[in-house]
């Protein structure tokens, strides 16, 4: 479930009205709920067993400060993939013990910076990487601990490009490989090698990959095991999905995430292991919207266009990956309103600029706010400046009580970046 519901006629943030943080703070707006943070946190973290078992957030999600410390205070950790995300955890008060460094890509510069401040773990996806990590390691005399990362050639995932368990995709070791880098790794003298890592992909909704590929993870621990080498922790990533088509009632998470726990459990309870998990979408997706108000109205002979002023740099996935989000008006519409079929655009000049086709919606005007629903993730971490816009404030509300807690950017401050050489000035 989520906090978002309608009150004497207008669409609620828990206990206060949308349009009045819209008339304050301006649209669009991402508005958070903090309600919805703890709660979507707690029933995963009671479900997996922590703090035995441990809950990574995974940051890429909302990395908003706020949010990052709403979590932090729940005992939450973080799935970082960059340096910049370690920065943040840490600035939000996340402890380096509670920080994992996942990513393909990871630079020497980035994997010092992880080594100086004593991140709890490094997830290695490459055997290139597990080299560089022993270097800058041991030339600070340090061992880091860390995991492999294995690609179980299982993907999973509700679009082609959030798929990553596949052996076409760019993560991890191969699993034909993993035993003996593995077995390479427990020699080296700058890394302390605990345990394996994999994660197939996002929005996943059926447990039949997850088990497959936690079922080779199960043999390859046993083997390595068999071989004499430890294997201590298993991180078995994210990527349950949510129901962006159903946001008001939740109706598959709770007994999602308690089925995926009995897999789990039924996968690898045989296993001395501690495990770590890295959900990001699950916990903060249904606990955002994005509001945004109606511009203008374009009729055409089979659709209205509206055109918000919301964009596609400030909410990507529907360009992006086909993403579905649920429209509702912020003033709630009477019971038996005529629904008429409107195209949901943007101002951007791209065709790509739609956020929904041929939707069914309670009759609406300029001037009318809506609110994309389940905008909590991978909305506001993957927005941008295209076509000098600025990127959009968030708001974080806690019972009646709301902050901003990233204001709007001014122009001055973005076209300030700019620099003119010296021919130029």
């Amino acid at each position: 479930m989520h906090h978002f519901d309608y009150r004497h006629g207008q669409l609620h943030a828990e206990d206060i009205a949308v349009a009045k943080i819209a008339a304050e703070v301006g649209t669009p707006v991402y508005i958070y709920s903090t309600a919805t943070l703890k709660r979507h946190y707690q029933v995963f973290a009671r479900a997996i067993g922590a703090p035995k078992h441990r809950v990574f957030y995974a940051m890429k999600a909302n990395s908003n400060q706020a949010v990052l410390a709403t979590l932090a205070a729940l005992g939450a950790g973080a799935d970082t993939v960059s340096e910049g995300e370690i920065r943040r955890a840490l600035a939000a008060g996340i402890p380096a013990d509670r920080i994992v460094f996942s990513g393909v890509g990871k630079s020497a510069q980035e994997l010092a910076f992880a080594v100086d401040a004593g991140i709890y773990q490094v997830n290695i996806e490459t055997e290139s990487e597990l080299e560089l990590l022993s270097r800058i390691a041991q030339a600070r005399g340090k061992r880091q601990s860390a995991v492999i990362r294995v690609n179980p050639d299982v993907g999973a995932g509700g679009h082609a490009k959030i798929t990553t368990g596949s052996s076409a995709n760019k993560f991890g070791v191969s699993f034909d490989e993993a035993a003996r880098i593995y077995a390479r790794a427990a020699n080296m003298p700058g890394v302390k090698m605990l345990g394996l890592a994999t994660h197939i992909g996002s929005l996943i909704m059926e447990l039949d990959d997850l088990e497959a590929a936690f079922m080779r993870m199960r043999d390859l621990t046993l083997r390595l095991r068999g071989e004499g080498l430890a294997v201590e922790r298993l991180d078995l990533g994210g990527g349950l999905g949510i129901p962006y088509e159903i946001p008001e009632k939740f109706e598959h998470g709770p007994d999602l995430i308690e089925a995926y726990a009995a897999m789990i459990e039924r996968t690898l309870g045989s296993l001395d292991v501690e495990r770590g998990f890295e959900p990001g979408r699950l916990i903060a997706g249904n606990a955002g919207i994005l509001v945004t108000e109606v511009l203008q109205t374009n009729p055409r002979p089979h659709t209205t266009f509206l055109v918000v002023d919301a964009a596609m740099n400030d909410l990507i996935r529907p360009a992006m990956y086909e993403a579905y989000h649920e429209i509702w008006p912020v003033k709630q519409p009477a019971a038996k309103s005529e629904r008429k079929t409107y195209d949901v655009a943007g101002p951007i000049c791209e065709s790509g600029d739609t956020f929904a086709t041929a939707r069914q919606l309670p009759e609406t005007k300029i001037g009318d706010l809506l609110a994309f629903m389940t905008a909590g993730a991978y909305g506001a971490t993957m927005s941008s400046t295209y076509n000098t816009r600025l990127l959009v404030p968030e708001v974080l509300v806690n019972g009646s009580e709301f902050a901003v807690v990233r204001p709007r950017t001014s122009f001055d401050d973005l076209i300030g970046l700019d620099r003119l050489p010296k021919w130029l000035g």
